[in-house]
């Protein structure tokens, strides 16, 4: 997704600078019009103050070792992004370590997956308002219209999206078991024909319906190929975390959850669904069916 962030951002006339530690991925940033540095220093050295790092790597570990080494090179009044899905607790980590010297660091939670790259990337970031204020253009050229916000201070970014993927799941899990009624109901419905149907005038009309078409028109009624094996990314866990300390009811949250685990002990249509619909909009990948 970091790619394709970069590609949107160049298009829109910005100067942007890639790095990655595969040089297959520096040359296709190339290729795709950004300059791009083969490490972390020369990214930095390469960036005129106040610099603007966006981070786009995997949570945990990744991320944490890409903040520190980035605090160790840049310069008081710079800005680090993290854009990944990191759990909300580190990014008011990440953000106290940051202030410490001196330089903004920014939690954006970003929506978008596959379809980003032309749809646009909703944004939701937390931070100081100062510096979302100075980065705006960047967040604005991301998005679609009316797809950004500043949503609070440090973490909040982060929470927001943590949230936003927990409903993911609940509405996954829905179209899921609604599909497999119908799938096992007898009356040989055309599912791509009831997931294109309810997109006019349905009050569950919606994008995920839309990419439950294209699934269906991809893989068949069936979703043959399709294991119904879904992932969980670690989102959903944290919102269910969240909820039992702080003893908010969530039962459609977490039976999505637990829905999940179950997928990989015993399969079901339903699953099928879900997994096709992550592909769909992420970019997920599927376990084929064996």
């Amino acid at each position: 997704m970091g790619g394709a962030m970069l590609v949107r951002l160049v298009r829109a006339s910005h100067e942007v600078i890639g790095h990655d530690l595969s040089h297959e991925n520096r040359d296709a940033a190339a290729a795709r019009g950004a300059a791009t540095a083969d490490s972390l220093d020369a990214l930095v050295d390469a960036l005129t103050p106040p610099r603007a790092v966006w981070v786009m790597v995997p949570h945990g570990s990744p991320t944490e070792q890409t903040i520190v080494s980035l605090l160790g090179l840049l310069e008081a009044g710079d800005t680090i992004i993290d854009g990944g899905n990191s759990r909300y607790l580190d990014s008011i980590s990440a953000a106290q370590r940051a202030e410490s010297h001196g330089v903004a660091f920014l939690d954006a939670g970003v929506s978008g997956g596959v379809w980003g790259l032309d749809e646009g990337y909703c944004l939701m970031v937390g931070g100081p308002a100062d510096a979302f204020a100075r980065l705006e253009p960047v967040f604005r050229s991301l998005a679609p219209p009316n797809g950004y916000a500043h949503v609070g201070p440090s973490g909040a970014g982060h929470f927001v999206k943590m949230i936003h993927n927990a409903i993911e799941y609940g509405f996954l899990e829905a179209l899921g078991e609604g599909f497999e009624c119908m799938e096992k109901s007898g009356f040989d419905i055309d599912l791509a024909r009831v997931a294109s149907l309810w997109q006019h005038g349905s009050v569950v009309r919606s994008w995920l319906l839309e990419l439950l078409g294209l699934a269906f028109a991809h893989n068949g009624n069936a979703l043959d190929g399709v294991r119904g094996y879904v992932d969980d990314s670690g989102t959903g866990r944290w919102s269910v975390h969240y909820a039992v300390d702080n003893a908010v009811p969530t039962p459609v949250l977490t039976q999505a959850l637990y829905a999940r685990f179950q997928s990989r002990l015993n399969e079901r249509f339903a699953d099928r669904v879900i997994a096709a619909l992550r592909n769909q909009f992420g970019g997920h990948a599927i376990h084929e069916a064996k």
